[in-house]
């Protein structure tokens, strides 16, 4: 059975490969785009669309529930959408 998790900005729950994750480290703050499960602390997931991800940068989602002041540009986060050939 695959976990499913929500994306902050549309709230429909999908398949964890589905989803970008994002994640603010815990002990060093960094915010990494789709780390590997070992890595510890805050994260939140965006569908791999453009709609969700501007969405999420609009109304401020991604800084509230990484409970930080991202340094995520919205540029680059649809520049590793596209890479990955999800959009």
């Amino acid at each position: 059975m695959d976990s499913k998790r929500k994306c902050i900005s549309c709230g429909k729950l999908k398949p964890t490969e589905e989803l970008i994750k994002i994640t603010r480290e815990h002990k060093s703050g960094d915010i990494v785009i789709k780390p590997n499960s070992k890595t510890f602390g805050r994260s939140a997931y965006l569908c791999y669309n453009q709609e969700c991800i501007n969405m999420a940068f609009k109304k401020n989602k991604l800084n509230k529930m990484l409970r930080t002041n991202t340094n995520i540009d919205k540029e680059v986060l649809l520049g590793y959408t596209r890479l990955t050939n999800k959009i």
